[in-house]
């Protein structure tokens, strides 16, 4: 099933909605205008340089200096504080011309579910409860369980232990696909850990372990479990480099250069990366063996380093199983946020995963979607009708309603676990970030550009777009739209549904 879409904090305790939205404001708000000015803010609202001839904007879709309460000079309808007395749209107004708009070019048809954020009343339902195949939307179900599950804050570790032998080495994957090759970049989230760091820390450890003769380099990827490639995929969108056999570490999310994200991936990325380090090590002045096999079973690591035999000066007081190096990868916030953006399938299929290891679950694909359709449950989204057959929406056999995918939303935007917040920053905005950054650019998208939040899904006969944005009078809306059964690569598909988007963003709809 080819896929034609883009580019391949401590929770505080949650109280009513009416205190939680004041201090939502400037977070929101922010989040509404489009990119940030300032370099404080996330790099992820960042996004490339925009279109050599933009279609003009008004002065309240600006990105603004300041917040203000005060309209935009000449347009008395611009965004207002977020507020719980903020006129909401009319549904029967609202209704008319996203009915309108939401029309399919050629065959299939639209389905849709526009929410107030803060109440949860729907504004506008068009076969909501409908099941239908949801695309790269299905990824907002993994995201939300990861930050549930695992916690915005969390790291994954990739470390070097002692092996079996003196002088053996085993890299042990812990989940982090997005490791860099060369040094560690703190401020980055692919390659936020690097081999090349990682390699010199373990050559001083095996320095100090009196680790004198011809090292080997082992790996140990035994974290994930059942089949590395869901059977539910395409062999041609694995062949194309959609996705890729899974592996609980991987350098550049299994690519083979962080910079060329289409194309064919690694077959094994994780004996890929154990090479890279090995190679790392070399050139960090390790005597490296020559190849790369699978380690043995080894003895549950420990958090001391292994210690040298200080009579013979040799290694005969290695410990199997000891930490020698460790580095930790970005957030899994910051993961959640690029898988968004970018719409990442293979970094959405392996946090899946870790969501399924951390609840006690096998980490397979199988464990994977059981975990996540419990974290839905648990967060008061029905999913007894949902249907998942992976977790990046790379097949027809998935099945969400536009209703499920609108109240995911809704919970991360002013939902009671304040967890899920750190996905808004993730989710592209319209004409300026991720797959989103092409669109908005026409005359009737224009007015949504800046301004709308919103994660897309495209196969060849789906479509979908489902995210937030806050209208012309200050209210914050959630919204999905889904469309199914439609005529491969008919363009206003994607117009239709920018253009039902951009119709919430300029609400006053009353």
């Amino acid at each position: 099933m080819k896929r034609s879409e883009g580019r391949g904090g401590t929770a505080q305790e949650p109280g009513s909605l009416g205190r939680i939205l004041p201090m939502l404001l400037p977070a929101l708000l922010i989040a509404a205008l489009a990119v940030p000015a300032g370099a404080a803010l996330s790099p992820g609202f960042l996004g490339p340089p925009a279109p050599p001839e933009p279609v003009a904007a008004g002065p309240w879709q600006q990105v603004p200096e300041t917040l203000s309460s005060a309209g935009a000079a000449g347009h008395p309808a611009a965004l207002q504080p977020l507020t719980g007395t903020a006129p909401m749209p009319g549904a029967a107004v609202l209704a008319a011309k996203l009915t309108a708009t939401l029309k399919a070019d050629g065959a299939g048809s639209f389905s849709g579910v526009v929410q107030d954020a803060v109440t949860g009343k729907v504004l506008f339902d068009r076969s909501g409860d409908e099941l239908r195949a949801p695309a790269s939307n299905i990824k907002l179900l993994t995201a939300a369980a990861a930050l549930r599950t695992l916690g915005p804050e969390t790291r994954f570790s990739t470390r070097v232990v002692a092996g079996p032998a003196p002088g053996s080495v085993v890299l042990t994957g812990g989940g982090d696909v997005l490791l860099g090759a060369g040094d560690s970049e703190p401020n980055a989230v692919l390659g936020h850990a690097g081999l090349a760091t990682l390699a010199r820390s373990t050559a001083r450890a095996l320095q100090q372990a009196g680790a004198t003769t011809k090292v080997k380099v082992l790996l140990d990827d035994s974290l994930f479990s059942g089949p590395a490639l869901n059977p539910a995929w395409s062999p041609e969108d694995v062949a194309a480099g959609e996705v890729a056999p899974l592996f609980p570490l991987a350098l550049n999310s299994a690519r083979y250069d962080p910079d060329v994200t289409a194309g064919p991936r690694p077959r094994d990325a994780a004996l890929t990366a154990a090479q890279a380090f090995a190679d790392r090590l070399s050139a960090a002045g390790v005597t490296v063996a020559a190849g790369v096999n699978r380690a043995p079973a080894l003895p549950t690591p420990s958090p001391a380093p292994a210690k040298p035999d200080t009579e013979s000066g040799g290694a005969s007081g290695w410990q199997a199983g000891a930490v020698l190096a460790e580095v930790q990868s970005a957030t899994v916030g910051q993961q959640v946020d690029l898988m968004l953006r970018t719409s990442d399938n293979y970094l959405a299929e392996v946090l899946g995963r870790m969501v399924a290891a951390a609840e006690g679950k096998p980490a397979s694909n199988d464990g994977a979607v059981a975990a996540v359709l419990q974290q839905l449950e648990e967060l008061k989204v029905p999913a007894a009708t949902l249907r998942a057959a992976d977790l990046a929406g790379l097949t027809l056999a998935n099945k969400v309603s536009a209703r499920q995918l609108s109240a995911v939303v809704r919970a991360m935007t002013s939902g009671p676990d304040t967890r899920l917040r750190s996905a808004l920053a993730g989710f592209p905005v319209a004409g300026l970030t991720g797959t989103l950054d092409s669109r908005y650019t026409d005359s009737s998208t224009a007015g949504g550009a800046g301004l709308v939040r919103a994660k897309t899904g495209t196969l060849n006969t789906v479509i979908a777009l489902s995210g937030y944005v806050v209208d012309a009078d200050g209210r914050l809306l959630v919204f999905s739209f889904i469309g199914n059964g439609l005529t491969p690569g008919a363009a206003g598909n994607k117009v239709a549904l920018d253009r039902a988007a951009s119709i919430l963003a300029g609400c006053g709809c009353r």
